[in-house]
């Protein structure tokens, strides 16, 4: 159901001219109950500068009398800050829980506002509320700008929600972006369809609301009180302008309106009119003749002259000293003897002080530097690298890569990707990779040492190699090596998706994948879990072979209750739905998020989509719905039909079914993908091997010839000579 906050304003130049340049009639009313109704705004068409400034006076049942703007009601205006704060409706999501069916009551709201009002991209946050549910925020009238922004949240147990929290346990919050008008909510249907959240709430709430008057609380989670504290509405605030001209524009236009002689006019920081603000030194409305009064400054306390005799003045004040002294730099001063030799002494004990400072700061840093490199495993690191002389890792000062990447400059970023940001940088003229991690918590710091350890020490052909890492900052950072020709991501739905790609090229590609992440899970000691395998996550080297890119520092398999995640993290589109709901993650999450990595190179179709269609949202969904109905053709890329042997694509398929199962344990591991995609490979290359792909509810394992053996030999060619090479683009992390 959708709830306009305000109806659209057509700005027509005549009538702006005279609007703007009217005076509010003394006798308009100026209150509304207990709500001060300043002009530019007025109750009724002749008290308020123009349509979009006209405030309703309504009598509610209980006999007050409220504002509101249409049918939403004002809370209050500010004419300073530019700024009315409404009550927003909020969206919920809820089920039935005496109906086994889980029976869905969804009442959507899609919110706009029109001139002179914008949604305040610095006061408000955008947040969902609940268990295992995840929310988004867009314009449904504008698809081409897509999701505005997006929040999840789970819950474990009812202790694991805390108050004044909300960073995605029951609660999750987001910025919006600036200039917003407009926006629709949306549930995403395959988190949020889980029958036991009602154990804790059977209701989920999204909505658009004021920062400062929003603060979490467990109660939200088992109780309705967040809906039902303002009858379904929340707190939201509105940022209001004058025109759509800049200052300069509007000073030499007869419908300027800032009237009052001592008010100045501000450009707007959230559209393209201005607002009037009293001169400093006055107070009051700068809209309205005579509106802006002088600031009586010596009643104020403390007193602005510090103890002497202040004296107000038409918005300004002056300082006077009683006879015998005179007023010197803020003060009273009897002697200007002793005032030089009290400036001087403490000009001598600030270059004191200040030098003090210096040294103990050059201390301090030294200090910390020395104590965040043992934090992180520092020690344990060169011990290593000691005793073994083979160990080819380097630990780089900070120096170092800031001389490597220009001090971190922004044109050197390759990506931005949730686990930090990866920067190029040249070390002794060699390309590299230089990965900022967001921050780590205390168990990761501890560890973090002993874990660099052992991803040092992964050496694949088919895993970006780490160099080394700088330990001396808060927040370690990784040095890789640098990958140049983009990732499988770009070649399925980029740029080059215009040139004609062999399906044998992808399916090699997706088979070294599959060779990296096997390694990770079975080799790797201890097992390394990547957590975010996508096609964006697959880079491509010099020759187009496969490397699987960040997996990160903190995410070796953990044991016990460490397993366990407050916040599910991941993309959308590839996350497991058994990771969601236990907030578990296993190898076989790999395993789920791998499958549709094969459904891209089979249907060329993005892992999430923006249709209408619930059922179509995800390509997973849509993907096993057409495999249970024998709709297979249909949901393949139009390059593959007819062109691709019929028991390939099949089996391929089928693959993918298997790695999408629902329940983790049914799923296959990495090393038996890895075998049945070099088993799938040549049968593309001899057709007429015959094959039976759909006889069994589980693929044929055959004979595998890889070897996951470090510095492994491979039959890999130079170079691809069907993949375009024309192109390069540099990437690293998404």
């Amino acid at each position: 159901m959708a709830i306009q906050l305000l109806l659209g304003v057509a700005i027509m130049l005549s009538l702006g001219a005279s609007a703007a340049s009217a005076q509010p009639n003394p006798r308009c009313q100026t209150y509304c109950g207990d709500v001060e109704i300043p002009y530019p705004f007025g109750i009724g068409t002749a008290c308020a500068l123009g349509e979009g400034f006209e405030i309703n006076c309504i009598k509610t049942a209980s006999g007050t009398e409220k504002p509101f703007i249409v049918d939403v009601e004002v809370l209050n205006i500010s004419l300073s800050r530019g700024q009315t704060r409404v009550l927003n409706a909020i969206s919920t999501y809820c089920y039935d829980p005496n109906n086994s069916a889980g029976t869905r009551i969804e009442d959507l709201r899609s919110v706009a506002v029109s001139w002179p009002y914008q949604f305040s991209s610095l006061d408000n946050k955008f947040i969902v509320l609940g268990c295992n549910t995840l929310a988004y925020m867009f314009n449904r009238d504008n698809s081409s700008t897509g999701y505005t922004t997006a929040c999840a949240s789970a819950c474990g147990s009812r202790e694991a929600l805390i108050n004044s929290s909300c960073s995605g346990v029951g609660c999750c919050q987001n910025d919006i972006s600036k200039g917003l008008s407009r926006y629709d909510v949306v549930f995403y249907d395959v988190y949020n369809h889980d029958l036991n959240r009602w154990r804790f709430n059977p209701c989920s709430y999204a909505v658009l609301v004021e920062t400062e008057s929003f603060n979490f609380s467990s109660e939200y989670i088992v109780t309705n009180r967040f809906y039902e504290t303002y009858e379904g509405r929340q707190p939201l605030v509105l940022d209001w302008e004058i025109g759509n001209e800049t200052c300069e524009m509007a000073r030499n236009m007869a419908s300027y309106a800032c009237h009052d002689r001592n008010s100045e006019c501000v450009d707007s920081t959230n559209g393209s009119g201005y607002l009037c603000n009293c001169s400093t030194g006055y107070e009051g409305n700068p809209y309205i003749l005579d509106g802006c009064t002088d600031v009586d400054e010596c009643k104020k306390n403390p007193n602005p002259c510090s103890g002497a005799i202040c004296h107000n003045t038409e918005g300004k004040y002056r300082c006077s000293c009683p006879p015998g002294k005179k007023w010197v730099k803020d003060s009273c001063n009897p002697d200007i003897n002793l005032i030089m030799g009290t400036c001087i002494g403490s000009i001598v004990l600030v270059i004191f002080i200040f030098s003090a400072r210096v040294i103990f700061e050059r201390q301090k840093l030294t200090n910390v530097k020395k104590q965040y490199f043992q934090q992180h495993g520092g020690l344990l690191l060169f011990e290593k690298m000691k005793s073994d002389l083979g160990l080819a890792f380097m630990v780089f000062s900070e120096a170092e890569l800031q001389q490597a990447t220009k001090k971190f400059d922004k044109s050197e970023i390759l990506g931005h990707g949730g686990h930090g940001t990866v920067y190029k940088g040249i070390i002794k003229d060699i390309p590299v990779a230089i990965k900022k991690c967001a921050l780590i918590d205390d168990r990761h710091k501890r560890e973090f040492g002993k874990e660099m350890l052992i991803l040092s020490q992964i050496n694949h052909k088919n895993i970006v190699k780490l160099l080394g890492c700088c330990l001396e900052v808060e927040v370690p950072m990784l040095v890789y090596e640098f990958i140049p020709n983009g990732t499988l991501f770009d070649l399925i739905h980029g740029k080059k998706r215009t040139t004609h790609i062999p399906f044998s090229s992808l399916l090699r590609i997706v088979n070294e994948a599959a060779d990296g992440l096997a390694f990770l899970h079975s080799y790797a000691n201890p097992p390394i879990r990547h957590g975010d395998v996508k096609t964006s996550n697959i880079l491509l080297d010099e020759n187009y072979m496969a490397k699987v890119s960040d997996f990160g520092a903190s995410i070796l398999a953990p044991t016990d209750e460490a397993q366990f995640v407050t916040m599910v993290q991941g993309t959308c589109g590839y996350l497991d739905p058994e990771y969601m709901q236990t907030c578990r993650l296993t190898d076989k999450s790999d395993v789920y998020s791998f499958g549709v990595v094969l459904l891209e190179i089979l249907t060329g179709q993005m892992p999430f989509k923006l249709e209408d269609h619930e059922f179509k949202r995800s390509l997973s969904s849509s993907f096993l719905l057409a495999m249970k109905e024998n709709k297979l053709d249909a949901m393949l890329d139009s390059q593959l039909r007819g062109q691709e042997s019929k028991e390939l694509l099949k089996g391929l398929a089928q693959l993918a079914k298997q790695c999408l199962d629902m329940c983790g344990d049914n799923r296959p591991s990495m090393k038996e993908i890895s075998e049945e995609l070099s088993r799938l490979r040549k049968l593309s290359k001899h057709p007429s091997i015959q094959c039976d792909i759909e006889s069994s509810g589980r693929f044929f394992v055959g004979q595998s010839s890889n070897s996951f053996e470090i510095e492994q030999s491979t039959e890999y060619p130079g170079k691809v000579e069907e993949m375009p090479m024309n192109e390069s683009s540099s990437y690293y992390v998404r």
